[in-house]
């Protein structure tokens, strides 16, 4: 009887802290969504909003000339790209947890290792040969043409660098870090090429969109990405045990009945549909996929289950959060999201450098 109650708070500790963790997570989404409808050039009392919103959702919804100035810019401008951020942050988070997963490496992340500049580069090809998106922003075979692209190009950037950075079930952190900055490179070369032979207007819009931005967030894009992020999500959640089996070394987890390369595909599709659909809706986001997965281990531990959805929460909070100070910081300009998110990950990226420099042989 004193062995069990001796085990019993080890046991329970991690599983309270994890859902700690996670109810933080949920709080601090909250707080980073009604300050993204409440924040801006136009700053509305958080009060007023969720009264806005309460009239929107029961139906309420004043129209027309009657339609206030309030409810116009949170319900038809902030609210989309609230919905719009939120989903894109998540989608990078949760892929950054399945790259990390998959590579049993920590500083896996879309944009470091080519995923992301993979889907721009096939993003930004559909722009400059399929006719451009731009010029017809509710053309929606123009929109989902460019989605599938954005999709396409992560996928085979994914398969590629898993296929080069993996030696016999091992993957150290140099080769993944060298073939990522490989195919970043080829990727960012073939869309120098695009952009050589790209009109005025479509290199106008790459140069900001490059850089990551919400600013052309509308209802019909957050209707096109919504499928693309739930098959991420989905299949993330159906990977989380077998993830959790692969920490242990992929022998280990073929022992306790898990299809290891089945589950590299699914998860080769979910990285590809989360972040190529983020690159196709909102521009190069850098750093979500590193920064969220590693915290969220210091807060919560590394059942996959929890991180994934932890991962979400906050990835949707920090994206919401960062997207208010790019509209913010320097008002009534707008700051590209990417730099934002940049200055936030990139010292973290440096200190996981600096912590994981023994594996880098340095």
């Amino acid at each position: 009887m004193s062995e069990q109650a001796g085990i019993a708070p080890l046991a329970l500790g991690p599983l309270r802290r994890g859902t700690a963790g996670l109810w933080i997570c949920a709080v601090l989404l909250v707080a980073a969504m009604i300050g993204a409808l409440a924040l801006g050039p136009v700053s509305i009392a958080p009060g007023h909003v969720l009264a806005i919103l309460y009239d929107w959702m029961t139906g309420a919804r004043p129209v027309g000339e009657s339609a206030t100035r309030e409810a116009i810019i949170v319900l038809d401008i902030r609210l989309p790209r609230m919905i719009l951020g939120a989903m894109v942050g998540a989608s990078l988070a949760v892929s950054g947890v399945l790259l990390q997963g998959v590579f049993r490496n920590p500083l896996a992340d879309p944009t470091f290792v080519g995923v992301s500049p993979g889907a721009a580069l096939a993003a930004v090809g559909f722009i400059v040969f399929g006719g451009g998106v731009a010029a017809g922003a509710q053309d929606l075979p123009a929109r989902f043409g460019l989605m599938f692209s954005a999709f396409f190009g992560s996928l085979l950037t994914t398969v590629v660098l898993h296929r080069l950075a993996v030696h016999e079930g091992r993957t150290s952190v140099a080769a993944l870090l060298f073939t990522g900055i490989a195919l970043g490179a080829l990727a960012s070369a073939g869309t120098g090429v695009m952009l050589f032979v790209a009109s005025d207007q479509q290199l106008r819009e790459f140069t900001f969109w490059s850089l990551g931005s919400l600013g052309g967030a509308t209802w019909i894009k957050v209707a096109i990405f919504a499928p693309f992020a739930a098959l991420s999500f989905l299949i993330a959640a159906l990977l989380a045990r077998g993830l959790d089996a692969i920490a242990l070394g992929e022998a280990e987890a073929f022992h306790l009945g898990i299809h290891v390369e089945r589950l590299k595909r699914f998860a080769i599709v979910a990285v590809a549909a989360g972040a190529g659909g983020s690159v196709a809706v909102a521009g190069m986001i850098g750093f979500v996929g590193l920064v969220i997965p590693h915290l969220l281990r210091l807060m919560i531990g590394p059942s996959h289950r929890k991180l994934m959805i932890g991962s979400a929460l906050l990835g949707a909070a920090i994206l919401a959060a960062s997207d208010v100070i790019a509209r913010t910081a320097a008002s009534p300009a707008e700051l590209p999201l990417g730099v934002v998110t940049a200055f936030l990950g990139a010292p973290f990226f440096l200190w996981l450098l600096r912590r994981n420099r023994a594996a880098l042989g340095a």
